[in-house]
């Protein structure tokens, strides 16, 4: 594994997995007073019924977290990034998608599914597991996916996953997002986005170590908190060979997008 394979895969490591770690929660006495007022054995009934009262519901949840048009320096793009669960406190059934429509192409450039089964172990964080699905033309492609999904200190909300693909490659993709409240309605969203392959993978024009960054800030206002329209600034970028592939292809390896679209939930 050359150098620089290592140094890409350390600071994956550092600076998205370390956070998620700080943030277990620390181990329980386990020691209660009501436990000694009425007894171990009548409190851990009254805590099961209270959990199947109150924690073993359905839930569901959708939310469109960017719906949006994006300028692409000329080139203009439909973005859509979405996901929804159903399920209880600890465990649920999610399905998310993201991809991108080219208004001039007139077809998708990136689009996937992905279905997972989530599992929480701490009260921040969950483990998902599941396959990933891509349909976009030439990309035509499922992964296994092995991932991360919370809310790491200091509020800064994260999602890491790996990615093996049916052809035996290795991706990995770590998103983090942080929400400044600048009123209780207008909100500034700083966003982040790194790709990582393991190996060369010339096929979708990707060399091994960090392939892609993108990175942008959305100011929304919160008509109702379940609607949201907005706006921002997106900056995306090939590094190292990747970078080197665009350019290859005729096509510039980094791009700036005004964007404006709606966030919604419900």
């Amino acid at each position: 594994m050359s150098a620089i394979r290592k140094l890409v895969i350390s600071a994956f490591f550092l600076l998205f997995l370390m956070p998620i770690v700080s943030a277990q929660e620390p181990e329980q006495s386990g020691w209660s007073m009501a436990d000694d007022y009425w007894g171990k054995a009548a409190m851990e009934k009254a805590r099961q019924k209270a959990q199947k009262a109150h924690g073993s519901g359905i839930n569901t949840f959708i939310q469109a977290e960017r719906l949006e048009y994006r300028s692409n320096e000329g080139a203009p793009q439909f973005l859509w990034d979405g996901q929804g669960w159903i399920g209880g406190d600890r465990n649920k059934f999610w399905l998310k998608s993201e991809g991108e429509y080219d208004f001039d192409e007139g077809a998708f450039e990136d689009a996937e599914v992905q279905a997972l089964w989530s599992r929480a172990f701490s009260r921040y964080f969950d483990v998902q597991a599941g396959v990933r699905h891509d349909f976009a033309p030439g990309t035509d492609r499922t992964y296994a996916v092995l991932g991360l999904n919370g809310l790491a200190p200091y509020w800064f909300e994260v999602d890491a996953a790996l990615f093996l693909s049916d052809k035996g490659d290795v991706f990995a993709r770590a998103e983090v997002e942080y929400e400044f409240l600048l009123t209780q309605r207008l909100i500034l969203q700083p966003r982040a986005e790194l790709n990582i392959s393991f190996q060369d993978a010339l096929e979708n024009d990707l060399a091994s170590g960090l392939s892609t960054l993108e990175t942008g800030a959305r100011l929304r206002y919160e008509i109702k908190r379940e609607f949201a329209p907005y706006i921002g600034v997106s900056w995306e970028r090939a590094l190292g060979d990747t970078a080197d592939f665009s350019r290859a292809n005729g096509e510039d390896p980094g791009s700036l997008s005004f964007v404006a679209g709606v966030r919604l939930w419900f």
